[in-house]
């Protein structure tokens, strides 16, 4: 499934919640959808499955050789923000249940059941009532739920959600199987070193607008973010020669030895280095790459509302 969104807007009231947001989604990626709450991530959500319309601009949705402008329930697996089984029944009466709400026979739900308990760990406990589970394991089987009647594009939000880091990375190998089967994923993630794992794109939005998007690396040369070097003296150096630097804006003493350096802007590598070694032999140099966290940190930090001005009489 591919889907290709372009210029949607959408306002409550006065409150614009997305604002000409467009990106492109290929069939069989891992899309992640990025950004605080409040950014427009659910309201987007919402008009790509139908729940509302957009304002303006189009969704168009495409699945061998048909057309859609939301995609079609069919062809939707839907974890939604605020989860809703039964919890006086078992987990296979859950799972039945909506499985056939989705067309399939109580044979087809079953065989496709069993595949994935077995992933999740829960066949042995298929019988017990959902009150009777922890979080996580509502959780697993809420995920379970959406994918049971082999979606063309299933729609993730906060799957990490309740897990620890165990069961996050079974989270993980599920959506790599989704992956590996066809199906398109749009996932929407608070845990950036999940998501950096696994999406093929991303799009971090702020106050209803595209801050960033692209792959990671695209991002990483959109965002602008601060350099980094990693660095190791053959002798001691002290913060005050470093802070005398007009090419380091930040130091950061790692060992005795080891240091993290922030780069002035507009200075090069290449002068950080001559002013290094001016301070001694260096015996390491590591560029480091920021990771989507540091990247996701930073892009918020140049969007967040800045504070109204105090009024004096």
């Amino acid at each position: 499934m591919q889907l290709i969104v372009t210029a949607i807007g959408k306002a409550y009231a006065s409150v614009q919640a997305v604002d000409k947001v467009s990106f492109h989604i290929n069939s069989g990626d891992i899309f992640a959808l990025l950004g605080p709450n409040g950014a427009g991530k659910s309201s987007i959500i919402r008009m790509l499955v139908g729940m509302t319309r957009p304002d303006s601009g189009s969704i168009l949705v495409s699945y061998q050789s048909q057309h859609f402008d939301h995609v079609p329930r069919r062809l939707l697996g839907y974890l939604p923000e605020d989860r809703g089984l039964y919890p006086d029944k078992s987990i296979e009466k859950n799972l039945l249940y909506l499985a056939q709400l989705h067309g399939l026979s109580k044979s087809q739900a079953l065989t496709e059941m069993a595949v994935w308990l077995d992933v999740f760990d829960l066949t042995e406990r298929r019988h017990d009532e959902l009150k009777q589970l922890s979080k996580g394991n509502q959780q697993k089987v809420q995920l379970i739920a959406a994918v049971l009647h082999k979606p063309a594009l299933v729609i993730l939000d906060e799957p990490f959600s309740g897990l620890d880091p165990i069961n996050q990375e079974k989270v993980v190998q599920f959506l790599r199987e989704l992956k590996a089967r066809g199906m398109t994923v749009i996932l929407s993630a608070h845990q950036m070193a999940m998501v950096e794992k696994l999406a093929d794109h991303m799009l971090l939005m702020a106050r209803g607008r595209v801050v960033l998007a692209g792959t990671l690396e695209q991002i990483r040369a959109q965002s602008q973010s601060q350099r980094q070097l990693k660095v190791a003296f053959s002798q001691p150096v002290s913060m005050a020669q470093l802070a005398a630097l007009s090419s380091i804006s930040r130091a950061e003493q790692v060992s005795q030895q080891h240091w993290l350096l922030s780069l002035s802007e507009p200075h090069s590598v290449s002068q950080c280095l001559q002013q290094l070694l001016a301070l001694g032999e260096l015996t390491q140099v590591e560029m480091q790459t920021a990771d989507l966290h540091q990247l996701y940190l930073t892009a918020m930090a140049k969007h967040q509302p800045q504070p109204k001005p105090e009024v004096t009489a």
